[in-house]
């Protein structure tokens, strides 16, 4: 039904776009100087059908599976929900959901049953209605949009205005965006610290978040320390820099200074294709190559490697990133004014000189953004490094070992149906609070380096 509506949606704007046109035409040869374009009266009649009924159809699917699980709980037995937490009627409602999907196990109770229909029956309503609703307000706004073709209607004006306060909407999403997720991680996060003291979360060495299942098992008491977790995370991300950034800076200054027109053709293309391969291939790539090749390496050498690590991971991960800086510092060294080059080269700088002394320096802060990108792209990457360094949280900057790293911990917390009620999954918001500030650090130290470079060279 949602594709339904969207092509209910499309064609009210298609003819809301031909209907308007041709009014204005028609106004047009009947010898009435038009104020606007005959083309504006369209665009003003799609852009008013096409935005409210788009948001009415994007809020309907957002908050619809809400509202309709809200009816379902609702209505559900009181002495079934008596003395549940918030985590069992989650995974209540989870089984639910199951049954009205046609996945039954077992023999579910009777009331379950009629949940299910219940929750079939209110979905199928709900997509008619959001179907109906979007074909009314469609109509609706084809024939305001029609009574307002006329010889002295300004419909550039009205375009105009109406894409101005698309565009604001858009900047003002985005910024409520950033706020919903700096609120949603500070406010799980100061329940996580309700539950764990917050120095044993930043100085604890040990990280093993997992909690007793009964009252009587002691084994799982369950440790939090972020040391580990980010420790790991500082030694991979170190690991793919120092093999991207080298590569990645020496490969974009031969390609725009030394390389010729058919070798830039040919490698070019070849390293971008590099950012266009899956990272579960990179992760491929490390188990069955770049792993073995070290572990025989390491074995001929007599040094012990894991049969998972940071090196195998982090060597890959350089890998990935090399088309990020090359493609950023090739872009910045081609943003450089010619005339610098020029001058560094009449006063008889060599071409090795010139990049050396003019053209780098003068491309700072381009290439700074590259490799800044990079590492965001390095911290956060997490496929590679559970294919090629594992699990294991360890207190090591041992790059020959097992270690883990924060986005890898997060998804393996929220891995599943899970509640966020217990320190387990909490801990997974304090990990991304963490994680956010770390880029955070890292933008304004790129920030201050980029407009100090600005100052001497703009």
């Amino acid at each position: 039904m949602t594709l339904f509506a969207f092509l209910i949606l499309f064609t009210a704007v298609v003819v809301g776009y031909m209907l308007n046109l041709r009014a204005a035409r028609a106004i047009r040869a009947g010898g009435t100087k038009m104020h606007s374009l005959d083309g504006f009266h369209g665009g003003y009649a799609a852009l008013m059908v096409l935005i409210p009924c788009f948001f009415l159809i994007i809020l309907w699917l957002l908050f619809q599976g809400a509202v309709i699980e809200m009816l379902v709980t609702a209505g559900l037995p009181d002495r079934q929900l008596e003395g549940l937490g918030t985590g069992e009627v989650q995974l209540m409602m989870a089984e639910i959901r199951s049954i009205a999907g046609g996945r039954v196990f077992g023999t579910p109770e009777q009331w379950k049953l009629d949940a299910a229909d219940r929750l079939v029956s209110l979905r199928a309503v709900s997509a008619w209605l959001m179907v109906a609703l979007t074909a009314a307000l469609a109509a609706v706004m084809l024939l305001v949009a029609r009574r307002r073709v006329a010889a002295d209607f300004r419909a550039r004006q009205g375009f105009e205005t109406i894409v101005h306060r698309v565009m604001i909407a858009c900047a003002t999403v985005a910024i409520f965006v950033t706020i919903g997720i700096v609120a949603s991680l500070l406010f799980e996060t100061f329940r996580f610290f309700q539950m764990v003291p917050f120095w044993d979360f930043v100085l604890g060495t040990n990280w093993e978040p997992q909690i007793p299942i009964r009252e009587d098992q002691v084994a799982a008491e369950g440790a939090f320390g972020m040391l580990p977790v980010f420790l790991g995370t500082l030694v991979i991300a170190t690991v793919a820099m120092l093999v991207a950034t080298p590569i990645g800076l020496f490969s974009a200054i031969y390609l725009h200074e030394f390389a010729s027109n058919r070798a830039r053709a040919i490698i070019k293309p070849v390293m971008e294709v590099l950012a266009g391969v899956p990272t579960v291939v990179y992760g491929f790539f490390a188990i069955l190559v770049i792993a073995p090749a070290l572990r025989s390496f390491g074995a001929n050498l007599g040094l012990p490697v894991a049969p998972n690590t940071a090196l195998a991971a982090g060597s890959v991960m350089g890998i990935m990133l090399i088309p990020f800086i090359s493609s950023f510092a090739d872009d910045a060294l081609g943003a450089v004014p010619r005339s610098l080059r020029d001058g560094s080269l009449a006063v008889g700088a060599t071409p090795a000189e010139t990049v050396a002394k003019v053209l780098f320096p003068a491309a700072i802060p381009g290439i700074v953004g590259g490799i800044l990108l990079a590492v965001s792209r390095a911290i956060g990457e997490t496929m590679i490094v559970v294919m090629a360094a594992g699990l294991i949280a360890k207190m090591t900057i041992n790059p020959l070992d097992s270690v883990t790293t924060v986005t890898v911990q997060i998804v393996t917390l929220l891995i599943g149906d899970t509640a966020f009620d217990s320190p387990k999954t909490l801990a997974a918001f304090a990990l991304g609070m963490g994680l956010f500030l770390m880029t955070l650090v890292i933008n304004i130290a790129a920030l201050r380096i980029v407009r100090k470079y600005r100052e001497i060279y703009d």
